[in-house]
C-alpha cells in the first residue's frame, strides 16, 4: 500500500526506511537484540505494554484502522504521560480534521492511505497545521493571564 506521511509542514518524504517489526510482546527478546527499530502496534495494545520497547524504539507506528476509532489518540496521550520520547507515528485511517487532535495528544507525524491524501490534499492538512494555537488550553492559559 503506497502512504504519504503528514506533519507540520504538510506532506513529506518519510526519513525511516528500515521497515517496522510487527507488534508482538512474546518477542521483546528479539526485539531487544535490534536496538534502533520501529513498532507497528495495534490499537488494541496498551500503553504500559510499551514500557519496556521505550529504550530501544525509533518509532512507535500506532494502527488507525478507521476513522471514528479513537483508541489511537488515548494510547500516544497515556504514552506520552509514562515518558516515552521517541517519534510516534499514526497510521491509517486518521482525517485531516483530526490532525490537530493528533499532534495534541503526542503524535509526531501521521502516515496516511495515498487514496485518503488524494481526497484531502495537502492544503487541508496544512489548515490543521496551526494546533497550538486553538486548543482550550491555550484559551484558558491565556484567560488566566
Amino acid at each position: 500500500m503506497t502512504t504519504v506521511l503528514v506533519n507540520d509542514t504538510g506532506f513529506v518524504a518519510d526519513d525511516w526506511t528500515h521497515g517496522f517489526l510487527d507488534w508482538d510482546v512474546s518477542t521483546q527478546a528479539s526485539y531487544e537484540q535490534q536496538p534502533g527499530y520501529a513498532i507497528d502496534v495495534p490499537n488494541t495494545a496498551t500503553a504500559d505494554q510499551l514500557v519496556p520497547f521505550f529504550k530501544d524504539t525509533v518509532i512507535l507506528r500506532i494502527a488507525f484502522p478507521n476513522s471514528h476509532d479513537g483508541r489511537g489518540f488515548s494510547i500516544a496521550r497515556h504514552l506520552r504521560l509514562l515518558g516515552y520520547k521517541g517519534r510516534l507515528r499514526a497510521y491509517g485511517q486518521v482525517l485531516a480534521d483530526q490532525y490537530a487532535m493528533a499532534r495534541r495528544c503526542g503524535f509526531d507525524e501521521v502516515e496516511i492511505p495515498a487514496e485518503l491524501a488524494a481526497r484531502q490534499p495537502e492544503e487541508q492538512w496544512l489548515g490543521r497545521a496551526n494546533w497550538t494555537e486553538h486548543s482550550y488550553l491555550s484559551r484558558l492559559r491565556q484567560a488566566a493571564n
